[in-house]
């Protein structure tokens, strides 16, 4: 199998090479070997690794919870419905942060409704429920 250098698992895979150093800190992918002359060899089959960590990522998984899915995707006994609950689960914590979201701009179109914006800032109707 065809090894790589840390540049080119970086382009194959559309990241830069600190997420390398950092997914490899954070335990996402393994340690690679080392040659002799100090450079890193990564395997082909990395590249994957990472785009599943990037699309995992813009799905809104955290690094932790992509972690459980890498665990859960090499244990060769782990079932699909521990996947498909596990994104349940992010659908929920998705719509939660949704609602949350909309109480936020509910609260400020409240706010700024209530502000004229004239007079001077010591009279600010914006500033002065902040600071109740």
């Amino acid at each position: 199998m065809k090894s790589l250098t840390i540049g080119k698992l970086a382009k194959k895979a559309g990241v830069n090479i600190e997420t390398i150093r950092y997914y490899e800190r954070r335990s996402l992918i393994p340690k690679p070997h080392c040659r002799e002359s100090g450079y890193r060899e990564y395997s082909e089959d990395m590249v994957t690794r990472i785009q599943f960590i990037k699309h995992a990522q813009d799905l809104g998984f955290s690094l932790k919870e992509i972690q459980e899915l890498l665990l859960l995707r090499l244990d060769p006994k782990t079932s699909c419905s521990k996947v498909k609950s596990r994104t349940e689960q992010k659908i929920e914590d998705i719509e939660n942060k949704i609602k949350s979201l909309q109480r936020m701009k509910k609260a400020l179109v409240k706010l700024t409704k209530a502000c004229s914006g004239k007079g001077p800032v010591t009279e600010c109707p914006i500033l002065e429920a902040l600071e109740k």
